[in-house]
């Protein structure tokens, strides 16, 4: 069995525009302090890394490794969530997605789409470039606001919605197979990609393409109420990035799954820092090791009540703790026989 690595931290919620969490340098320094000997980078954040030179430039992404290195960290692997998410939208969230995307193509839905679909390529490259084996993103989402079947769906809507994402993203796959990556989908709600039933509808359309893989992060499914253990069971040999994040969910007699319109504090379902939340993260540690995860243990922090340095901090803390060093051995090997074939034979009365 593979021992996983870890712990690792998610930049995108710590970076800020103050020491030392306003370049890669400084952050990391700040990151091994807390016991963390990876980081996982944000692709869209200036403060870490120009993306297109990374991927146009192998010296550039030397140096760059060369600065987390020399802070006594490793690159577990880039991030495009926010580019993933433009590569197919609804027009009732085009707005509201503009942020994501860079002023000159914001308005048009084309635009940012062609401009996204490029970002995945320099990221694909970017990681190749630095040596990386997996990245992580969005698929974004034509079908999100229809996810409520009322009012009734019209017949083939939603095998249009999944030919169009295939179409999409089917380039994108075959570019990060060129270089070698696999492409990691957080399974997560607002996206197409929110389930294992959705996923496995995208795979199907993309003739099951060996980089369209998977980011494992139980948290979302608690709060989907699904099994998130049994997950694993079906999807290990497809999970290729673990962020550790967690969650609980309580529902009343107010409100459940959907929230009532509350803001985070205030839903049934909410993401909590690490050990504060109801995901059995011995268990899920565990099935990893099991299947042999080859990847990081990535911490991403998102809690509506606790702040970021102290969640950071026990989050370090909380990963190392549940890192399964793997055994070579079986456990009742001191009570084995030294055995060969026709001792066995001899015992089971075959001569």
């Amino acid at each position: 069995m593979t021992t996983i690595k870890g712990p690792a931290i998610f930049l995108a919620q710590f970076l800020a525009d103050k020491p030392p969490y306003n370049n890669l340098k400084s952050i990391c320094q700040w990151a091994k302090s807390l016991g963390f000997v990876a980081v996982q980078i944000p692709s869209w954040d200036s403060r870490c890394i120009d993306i297109q030179k990374a991927a146009e430039s192998k010296t550039y992404s030397d140096e760059l490794k060369g600065t987390v290195n020399e802070c006594g960290l490793e690159i577990s692997e880039l991030s495009t969530h926010l580019q993933g998410q433009l590569i197919a939208v609804h027009p009732a969230y085009d707005q509201l997605f503009d942020g994501f995307a860079p002023q000159s193509v914001r308005g048009s839905n084309k635009a940012k789409t062609e401009w996204a679909v490029q970002q995945l390529k320099y990221a694909a490259r970017a990681s190749q470039n630095l040596g990386l084996n997996a990245h992580a993103t969005f698929s974004g989402a034509f079908l999100w606001p229809i996810v409520y079947p009322w009012p009734q769906r019209p017949a083939g809507i939603v095998e249009t919605g999944f030919n169009e994402l295939a179409k999409r993203w089917l380039p994108v796959l075959n570019y990060f197979d060129e270089c070698g990556v696999d492409l990691c989908y957080e399974i997560h709600p607002g996206e197409d990609l929110h389930d294992g039933i959705t996923y496995e509808m995208f795979l199907e359309k993309v003739n099951n393409h060996k980089r369209a893989c998977l980011l494992y992060d139980p948290s979302h499914f608690v709060l989907q109420c699904l099994d998130y253990l049994a997950f694993i069971d079906i999807y290990y040999e497809r999970i290729k990035m673990f962020h550790v994040k967690d969650a609980e969910f309580n529902p009343t007699g107010k409100q459940g799954v959907y929230g009532g319109y509350q803001s985070w504090i205030d839903r049934a379902g909410r993401f909590r820092s690490l050990g504060d939340g109801q995901v059995n993260f011995k268990s899920v540690f565990s099935k990893l090791t099991q299947y042999n995860f080859p990847g990081w243990a990535v911490m991403e922090w998102e809690c509506c009540i606790k702040n970021a340095e102290d969640g950071a901090k026990e989050g370090a803390i909380f990963i190392r703790d549940h890192i399964i060093h793997s055994t070579g051995k079986a456990f009742d090997d001191f009570a084995g026989l030294i055995s060969d074939e026709k001792m066995n034979k001899n015992i089971l009365g075959l001569q």
